[in-house]
């Protein structure tokens, strides 16, 4: 198991470039199964998630070439069929929760596929209802085999066929397949309560450049006209705003005067103004976000002067996945905010973390913490910490860098998963991080 060891205390200072999308890479990754033709991604985040889909799609029989940093061509020409059905195929999808939007398009392409229980973070019950009843609207069955503890999935007429559906949640994964999986159904598949985050709304535009008609992208009403055959293309992906806002409260903990290169603005939503509730100053200099040295920085209150709140909610709402980072940013704020986590019903769970360390955090219930910054009084205090998921692990890290004393985090393969060479690229701006292999 690796670590880290991690010197606090060390102020930042420089530029640094977000890493290309996570959650977008997983989406498009899985879409290449949709045509014969090659498709060539850019700027994919080589880190482990990304890497192990990529090794998952070459074992399924996909042609890979890794052409330079980030950029990989795809050829989906000769999927070996029979290896869906091998345990090693099963395993892998077990251990990455992103091979779940292989359902899809898999069922479009070959008329059926098997579905074990994916992995990833341990964030709570993350229920795939709205895969399976999208799925079975489009004309799929699913049976359930126990001893292998694996769902099959079927075209009961051999194929999907298009039809009007009302998503009972926003789901962006569940949206995503269902996407992927009418491209190809005949006739016309009308999504309504559809998710239409900016990469989802990216899957959206690279399907249309292989041939597919998608009208209302960036709303949440989709309307798909099923066509014979995808074609080839290239696609770019979008900045990872889940590493520009950790960014932004990196900045803000460790007192650094910071600049983010090319966060693509327009599709970072209300990300940079949830931070400015917190009291930080985020500047917009052209695509470039800057973010001050901080001595100080006051938490907001709403307008009849009651404490601030700052909740997750499907975009254009905030990201979950920045409310751990939020979270520890706040704690050397000054003020009161009460974080509400909706979505996860563990994912604050790892607040005992801060505690220890000297934060003031009083822990509501699974979805609720009421942050009191203690407004740089006094640093945080070093801890040996393990790391229980991605988001939770960075605002870790985070903390222990802005801490007194020298701190270690252990499991970051957590980390790894959802940052690329995140030690070194913080390392090069003033941070003292060393990564430690047991």
């Amino acid at each position: 198991m690796s670590s880290f060891i991690i010197e606090g205390g060390h102020p930042l200072r420089g530029t640094i470039k977000p890493q290309g999308a996570k959650n977008e890479a997983l989406e498009v990754l899985c879409a290449v199964l949709l045509t014969r033709e090659e498709v060539t991604i850019t700027n994919i985040p080589e880190i482990l998630d990304t890497l192990n889909l990529i090794e998952l799609l070459r074992k399924m029989g996909v042609v890979v070439h890794h052409l330079e940093r980030g950029t990989f061509r795809f050829r989906a020409d000769h999927i070996d069929v029979a290896y869906l059905e091998s345990d090693d195929y099963l395993r892998r999808c077990m251990s990455l929760r992103g091979s779940v939007m292989l359902l899809g398009p898999l069922v479009s392409r070959f008329g059926h596929a098997l579905l074990p229980q994916p992995g990833g973070d341990k964030i709570g019950r993350r229920r795939l209802d709205t895969h399976f009843i999208g799925l079975q609207r489009l004309g799929t069955e699913f049976t359930y085999d126990p001893e292998r503890h694996l769902y099959r999935v079927e075209a009961t007429h051999g194929h999907l066929s298009g039809c009007y559906m009302l998503l009972d949640e926003a789901s962006v994964t569940g949206t995503a397949n269902i996407v992927m999986a009418a491209v190809c159904a005949e006739g016309t598949t009308t999504i309504y309560n559809a998710a239409c985050e900016p990469y989802l709304q990216q899957l959206c535009r690279m399907l249309s450049r292989m041939g597919a008609h998608i009208e209302g992208i960036g709303s949440n009403l989709l309307t798909i006209e099923g066509v014979r055959e995808l074609h080839g293309t290239q696609h770019r992906l979008l900045p990872d705003m889940i590493e520009v806002g950790s960014f932004i409260g990196m900045a803000a903990m460790t007192g650094s005067e910071l600049t983010i290169a090319d966060v693509s603005v327009p599709d970072l939503g209300i990300i940079p103004d949830a931070f400015r509730r917190l009291g930080i100053t985020v500047e917009q200099r052209g695509d470039d976000l800057y973010v001050p040295a901080h001595d100080h920085y006051q938490i907001d209150s709403f307008i009849d002067g009651s404490i601030m709140t700052i909740a997750d909610a499907p975009w254009p709402g905030l990201t979950p996945d920045l409310l751990s980072v939020l979270l520890v940013t706040a704690t050397q704020a000054r003020g009161v905010v009460l974080i509400h986590q909706k979505m996860f019903e563990s994912r604050l769970f790892f607040v005992d973390k801060l505690i220890n360390m000297g934060a003031q955090i009083v822990l509501c219930d699974p979805h609720r913490a009421t942050v009191i910054g203690i407004d740089r009084q006094y640093k945080l205090r070093h801890a040996n910490m393990t790391s229980p998921d991605i988001r939770a692990g960075i605002a870790l890290l985070i903390a222990a860098m802005s801490a007194e004393g020298t701190s270690r985090i252990d499991n970051i393969n957590q980390i790894d998963r959802g940052y690329e060479a995140i030690d070194q690229r913080l390392n090069a701006l003033g941070a003292h991080i060393t990564r430690k292999e047991d």
